[in-house]
């Protein structure tokens, strides 16, 4: 293993880093869909991976990362979120348009480039779409969330993350105020539709479950917690 890996390299670690594979092996068919490649080609390419060391790979049980391969995901990653950042904080590019473009960028950033990115946003924590930040050496802290599409009436939840891969959902949940540090109190919840009334910013909204899906957020323990 030598040299920078390619892009498609990379997009397949930050697949396999996204699905879980820090911690356990992930089936190929799952990472197919994420890249949105047919299967053989999955598992031709987890076979490259693993004889280059940036992963382990068993036939039947799926892929996880190595050492090495665990490193590289994160660098990825660690560019991504601050090239995203950039984009909102400093061009002023609305939060929906950013993931596309970042997805282009991320392979062509040097390392001086990323920590001249880094330095310039003040060494952040989060992207503009609450998704942590590895840090320079790659690490990367987890944090108890739940899916706001599984929360239920009474409960007050501080969204902190926002999936960022639709635009058309992101639009959607910055006019209604779905960003991360909003503080939302679900009223009722219509298990038989779907369907959930919230109060976001003192405003009365209803969403079906799907108009959820993609936000995750902290549960507080009462309705006065910070």
């Amino acid at each position: 293993m030598s040299g920078q890996p390619s892009p498609a390299v990379q997009d397949y670690l930050k697949a396999i880093h996204r699905l879980g594979g820090v911690d356990e092996f992930v089936k190929p068919h799952r990472i197919a869909e994420l890249l949105g490649v047919k299967a053989p080609s999955v598992t031709g390419m987890l076979s490259r991976l693993a004889e280059a060391g940036w992963i382990e790979y068993e036939s039947g049980k799926g892929a996880k990362l190595a050492a090495s391969g665990l490193a590289e995901a994160r660098r990825v990653i660690r560019r991504h979120r601050l090239v995203e950042l950039f984009l909102t904080q400093v061009l002023k590019l609305d939060w929906s348009e950013v993931d596309a473009e970042a997805e282009a960028l991320e392979h062509a950033i040097s390392p001086r480039l990323e920590q001249a990115l880094a330095d310039y946003l003040g060494e952040p924590h989060e992207d503009p779409h609450g998704h942590l930040i590895p840090s320079r050496t790659g690490e990367l802290k987890s944090r108890p969330l739940q899916p706001l599409s599984e929360c239920r009436a009474g409960q007050t939840v501080i969204v902190r993350e926002a999936q960022d891969d639709r635009p058309d959902r992101l639009r959607r949940w910055f006019a209604h105020g779905l960003t991360p540090g909003a503080r939302v109190q679900i009223l009722s919840y219509q298990e038989l539709d779907g369907l959930f009334e919230i109060e976001v910013n003192g405003r009365l909204i209803r969403l079906g479950r799907e108009g959820l899906a993609g936000l995750r957020g902290e549960i507080l323990d009462s309705p006065g917690s910070a």
